[in-house]
This record gives structure tokens, C-alpha cells and sequence, in this order.
């Protein structure tokens, strides 16, 4: 086996991916051990975060019969140390590109319940959301007070992140992002205390995702490996990740649209997103994210499709001159950006911003928007204004 790569296998308990400071509970069933797992932090009262769909599919309740399995056997051997008094509240009310408003909307919930863990289950929308309730019903204020980094004074209660998509990776990550309800700037509100305890990567509930979530999500993913991989930030280790990413992802995007059922598929696609998530914790992104955001902010458009469009734009700007920082993915720019397009074509994503009915005079303001954003300033290529509307021209 090759050594740079990452060996990592299926297993019934949690396992630490070098690299990752999150401990991954990884395989087939593994939301059914989420009641054993909180069991062993000596928790009982269990906030879980989801989306209507995510409990439409029953998912959720697979979660919750997981927590009271854990209560009815401490019941059945009076031994309290067993889960006797679990309680769990649900808040199934996540939007997609969740909002401050949508944020205190949760914690009106959490004030009353008073939970001691949380669980965030869905795409990267509930595990945002979860992590912002996090965030103020230990640290109090509003979310804006915690935009940046490491703003928070207080302890945040543990939290196990269970994605149902293989897109953002937030499970791997200390950030929530959030957009200000008033102003729509999405904010990326960041602190090590909000690492979640525990990520549970269970293939299963990928299967039930629509394919233009499947889609979208994991172009996302890809989107992911692809910079971290020539940010300016990047390490040796962020680099191994991002590479096993691509390998995962790039192996499997095509064949898990095609085919739902095929648990292989799904399973490669799942660990990748994460691993590309440990991947930006590790280091971060580049302009095609800072150019993606504004799109999303002002037309709402899904951020998967927004990134997914720029990106070979981004690698093609970044690669100009000879210069290859995406080497350990490919070795030519040119090369992976046409690699790029064809996964928009497998997954019938636009490649044209005029395709979402972008008026090119637009093109400017979007510019000055993604100049703001902070992940523009970790582009392999300096990007200013002027850079960001060559960009945006090149993908009308």
C-alpha cells in the first residue's frame, strides 16, 4: 500500500484519523451506536438538530430509538450509570443557509430543555445550526459577537455531528457558518471549543439524499479537496488529506450519482467529504469559495452549484503562468479544471453563470462582495477586485 495514503477502515468504535482532532465513529449502523456514545460522555439530556427532511426520512427517530435502547436497558438493570433519565428534544426547523434568526429560533428551544449535549444531524446546514446554539446557549450575545475566531470565553457543551450528506465536512470543523439575517453577509464564526466531540459516519443515510442534493453537496466536497489543496496556507499534513480527499471523491462522484444503491460509492464519498473537511481545518480555501458566497447571498443560489461553477475558472486563474498549485491532486492546472467540468456535466450542474440568469452588469458588485471575503486571502494567487471580475467574466 501506498504509504502516503490514509487507511482508514469501517469499525464499531471511535478512531482517530491522523490529522483530525475529532474522533470518527465510521461505518454502516453507526447512528445506532449515537445512544452507547452519549452514554459514555455521562450525558442525559440530548438537544438534536435536524431539518424536516432529515426526520421525513426517519432518520431522526433512528437516532432517538438509539438514545432510549440506552435508557430501557438502564432501566431493565437499575443502573443509573447506564442512561437512566435520557431525555431528548428535537428541532426539526433547519433551512438550508441557516440564518441568525434561524439560530435563535433553536436556542428559544435549548433555554427551555436546558440540554447537556447536542447532536446535529443532517447536512451542513444543521450542523451549523447546531453549533451556533452552541455557541449562545453557553456563551450568550448573538452570533455576530463570535464572528472570527476564537471569541468565545466560556465552555460549550459536547456536541456529535452525524452528516446525512457527503458535502461540507463541517463535522470535522470549529467553524459554524452563519449569515446575518439583516445584512445576508454569511459569517464564518469560528472557536476550538466548538470542535464536536464526535463525528458518526453512517454511509446508510447518504442513500436517501435527492440527487440534485447529492450532487451539489458533492461537488462541494470536491470543491473542498481542490483548495485546501493550493491554498497559501496549506502544511504537509493538510496536504495528505486533501490528496486522499481527491482520491476518494474524484473515484466515486460519478458512480454514487449513477447509482444511489451502491454502498461502496456512497461510503468513499462520505469519508472524503470528511477527510476534506479536516483538510480546511488544517489549512483553508481560495477564491472560488469567496466568489461562490456572493452568489449565494444575493441570488440564492445553492452554495454547491455557486462554488462548484467557479471553481474551474479559479484553477484555470490560478494555474496561469506556469504555475501548478494543485500538483498533488494533478499535475496540470488545465488538466484538472477540464476534470472539473465534466463532474459539473455528470452531475448536470451549469458551467455558465448566464445559465442562472446573471445579468453580466452584476458582474462588478459580485466582485467588490467576494474581494471582502475572507478566504479570497488565501488564494494561491493574489486576488483583488480586478482579478475576482476576470474571474466572474470568464464563468458568464
Amino acid at each position: 500500500m501506498d504509504p502516503s495514503r490514509l487507511d482508514i477502515r469501517p469499525s464499531p468504535h471511535p478512531i482517530r484519523i491522523p490529522g483530525s482532532a475529532v474522533p470518527v465513529l465510521f461505518g454502516s449502523g453507526s447512528i445506532d451506536l449515537v445512544g452507547e456514545q452519549v452514554l459514555a460522555m455521562g450525558r442525559s439530556r440530548v438537544l438534536l438538530v435536524t431539518d424536516p427532511g432529515i426526520r421525513a426520512a426517519g432518520h431522526a427517530e433512528r437516532a432517538v430509538r438509539s438514545l432510549y435502547r440506552v435508557r430501557a436497558r438502564a432501566a431493565d438493570t437499575h443502573d443509573a450509570r447506564h442512561g437512566r433519565g435520557i431525555v431528548v428534544r428535537i428541532f426539526d426547523d433547519v433551512h438550508e443557509n441557516p440564518t441568525t434568526e434561524h439560530v435563535e429560533q433553536a436556542l428559544r428551544l435549548a433555554r427551555q430543555f436546558n440540554p447537556d449535549i447536542i447532536i446535529g444531524l443532517g447536512g451542513g446546514s444543521s450542523l451549523d445550526t447546531a453549533k451556533g446554539v452552541n455557541f449562545l446557549y453557553t456563551n450568550g450575545g448573538r452570533m455576530q459577537d463570535y464572528w472570527g475566531t476564537d471569541k468565545a470565553a466560556r465552555p460549550m457543551l459536547p456536541m456529535i455531528a452525524i452528516p446525512t450528506t457527503a458535502g461540507t465536512g463541517s463535522e470535522a470543523q470549529s467553524y459554524a457558518l452563519i449569515s446575518d439575517a439583516q445584512t445576508h453577509v454569511k459569517m464564518a464564526c469560528g472557536d476550538r471549543k466548538a470542535l464536536p466531540a464526535l463525528a458518526v459516519l453512517d454511509p446508510d443515510l447518504t442513500a436517501t439524499q435527492p440527487r440534485n442534493v447529492a450532487a451539489a453537496t458533492g461537488i462541494d466536497a470536491i470543491a473542498h479537496a481542490v483548495e485546501t489543496a493550493g491554498c497559501t496556507r496549506r502544511t504537509a499534513q493538510s496536504l495528505r488529506l486533501s490528496a486522499e480527499a481527491w482520491r476518494l471523491l474524484s473515484g466515486s462522484f460519478a458512480a454514487a450519482l449513477h447509482d444511489p444503491q451502491d454502498a461502496s460509492a456512497r461510503q468513499n464519498m462520505l469519508l472524503g467529504a470528511h477527510l476534506a473537511g479536516c483538510a480546511i481545518e488544517n489549512s483553508m480555501l481560495g477564491a472560488a469559495h469567496a466568489t461562490a458566497n456572493p452568489l449565494t447571498a444575493r441570488y440564492g443560489i445553492t452554495h454547491g452549484v455557486a462554488v462548484g461553477l467557479m471553481l474551474p475558472h479559479v484553477v484555470r486563474f490560478n494555474g496561469a503562468g506556469g504555475m501548478q498549485p494543485y500538483s498533488e491532486l494533478l499535475p496540470d492546472a488545465e488538466e484538472l479544471a477540464e476534470r472539473l467540468e465534466q463532474f459539473l456535466d455528470t452531475a448536470q450542474l451549469p458551467r455558465r453563470l448566464r445559465q442562472l440568469q446573471i445579468d453580466r452588469d452584476a458582474l462588478g458588485e459580485l466582485a467588490e462582495q467576494a474581494a471582502r471575503q475572507w478566504t479570497a486571502t488565501f488564494n494561491p494567487r493574489k486576488v483583488g477586485i480586478d482579478e475576482l471580475l476576470a474571474i466572474y467574466q470568464s464563468a458568464w
